[in-house]
């Protein structure tokens, strides 16, 4: 039905009383603030000035959100209280104007395509669903989108379809007189995110970072100046969670100087911004030249990886949020977009990924590709069992038997482990020597006993599940590390 009506309609525009029709006008907000979550959840107040009269009357409130949650409408009124509120969301559209119009008279008006000359029929609709029954005199006939030139003519408006979504609200005034009206209330169709662009100069070890939010309206219904402001977080909704984070991620312990709301931070726009219906705009919230950061490799191997080829190393963009680091803010949530600068000294385009919310103070770690240079192969050399008598053999236990006297038993236990010896190659044809953070992962198991007993070069237990070696590769050349795991799988 909707195809038909819109097809049908489009060719000439719908025309009504002229009383009846609504008028183009400005927008009927006041004083608006949006304040926008991360979670399609924003709250709205409108601070318009109003004359009330004394008693009981109903006001309306047009160009509210029309996604507005009309259970979480506040008013804030001096001497005023809200006896009833009524939300009508019912929107003057052509398919609305129709579906209206059943039971109704209307005109058709055809129009000859080979004359010009135009024909009107009464016409009284008797059914608008996947299609328009229409009565024509003695004839029953269905509105149908044949390409010809035809338009609807209505004598007026329905009483209860509006031009725009508007709140009617019952009030009860003590006194009448000018006052400054305030409506509140939570809706969807708004949201923010964050995006950041990286100019990484790797012969200065520095990036410049550039923070912008979009904003996107969904909805109908446009905010006109509005004071914005982002939380990055929202009540009830979980925090967007990094993708693509190498493993030197660490969380920071610095407050960062913006304000919050509980435990969220507040990113306000620096200036009112009306946020168009049905639109997606960008504003600049951060710029910081010169944050020192590096270029890192690194390379996670999972329990008895082997590969016949050798695997390319994570190419990693790594920075600090400190205050002493050069950047000093926290970060919302959103995507880190890398730039180098090639021979030509133009900005090139090398990875991307995303960060969740980041305090400030942490060490980020950003994978933005595989190295075509550096590689890494790795390969399990020996996997032989370990003789049980090394290890707990038996364990003595204290149990009753169908309420009998307490007892003590000894259990044998034939158990296995293993001991795996591993070889990494590492591998650099680069013109100068790299650094690869080489992380064997699987490690931890229930008992949390897993041993090293012997390594080439010296490690770190990161965790129960991960030990890490900072390799250094030669220029043009390789580096083996072999090292041997005791465990009980």
């Amino acid at each position: 039905m909707a195809r038909w009506v819109m097809g049908i309609l489009a060719a000439v525009p719908l025309a009504a009383s002229a009383q009846d029709a609504p008028s183009p006008a400005r927008s009927a907000q006041g004083d608006v603030a949006v304040t926008i979550y991360g979670d399609d959840t924003a709250l709205v107040q409108d601070r318009r000035q109003m004359t009330l009269p004394a008693g009981v009357s109903r006001q309306e409130f047009p160009d509210v959100s029309s996604k507005i949650r009309p259970e979480t409408v506040r008013l804030s009124a001096a001497g005023t209280e809200i006896v009833e509120q009524n939300y009508d969301y019912d929107l003057l559209s052509p398919v609305a104007l129709m579906e209206k119009a059943v039971g109704q008279t209307i005109t058709i008006v055809r129009t000859n395509p080979a004359t010009g000359a135009e024909t009107r029929e009464q016409a009284r609709v008797l059914a608008s669903n996947d299609g328009v029954v229409l009565q024509i005199g003695n004839r029953i006939e269905i509105l149908r989108d044949d390409g010809l030139p035809v338009r609807v003519v209505f004598d007026s408006l329905p009483p209860n379809l509006r031009a725009r979504p508007t709140l009617s609200i019952t009030l009860d005034a003590k006194s009448a007189g000018p006052r400054p009206v305030t409506i509140s209330y939570l809706t969807g169709g708004l949201s923010w995110s964050a995006d950041y662009v990286a100019l990484f100069d790797e012969a200065k070890s520095a990036i410049d970072l550039q923070g912008w939010i979009t904003l996107g309206n969904e909805g109908g219904t446009t905010y006109v100046n509005a004071d914005t402001m982002l939380v990055a977080g929202g009540p009830g909704g979980g925090a967007s969670r990094g993708q693509g984070i190498a493993p030197g991620t660490r969380a920071g312990t610095e407050t960062a100087g913006r304000a919050r709301l509980g435990d969220f931070y507040l990113y306000p726009l620096g200036h009112r911004t009306t946020i168009a219906a049905n639109q997606q705009k960008q504003v600049s919230f951060l710029s910081v030249a010169a944050v020192p950061a590096k270029k890192l490799y690194g390379f996670r191997n999972n329990w008895l990886g082997s590969a016949e080829e050798a695997q390319s190393a994570d190419t990693i963009l790594g920075f600090s949020t400190s205050r002493a680091g050069g950047l000093g803010d926290a970060l919302p949530a959103g995507t880190v977009r890398v730039y180098i600068r090639d021979a030509k000294g133009q900005p090139q385009f090398v990875g991307e990924n995303r960060i969740g919310h980041t305090p400030m103070g942490s060490e980020l770690a950003i994978k933005t590709g595989e190295a075509f240079d550096v590689k890494v192969q790795t390969s399990v050399d020996k996997r032989e069992k370990i003789l049980s008598d090394e290890w707990q053999r038996s364990a003595r236990y204290r149990i009753r038997t169908n309420g009998g006297p307490v007892r003590t038993i000894e259990e044998d236990r034939a158990l296995t482990f293993w001991r795996t010896s591993m070889r990494y190659v590492l591998t650099n044809a680069r013109p100068n020597p790299v650094v690869v953070e080489l992380t064997q992962a699987g490690l931890d198991n229930y008992w949390g006993d897993t041993r090293v007993p012997s390594e080439t070069q010296p490690g770190e237990q990161r965790s129960l599940d991960e030990r890490v070696w900072h390799v250094t590769v030669p220029a043009n050349g390789s580096t083996t590390l072999t090292a041997t795991f005791d465990t009980r799988y």
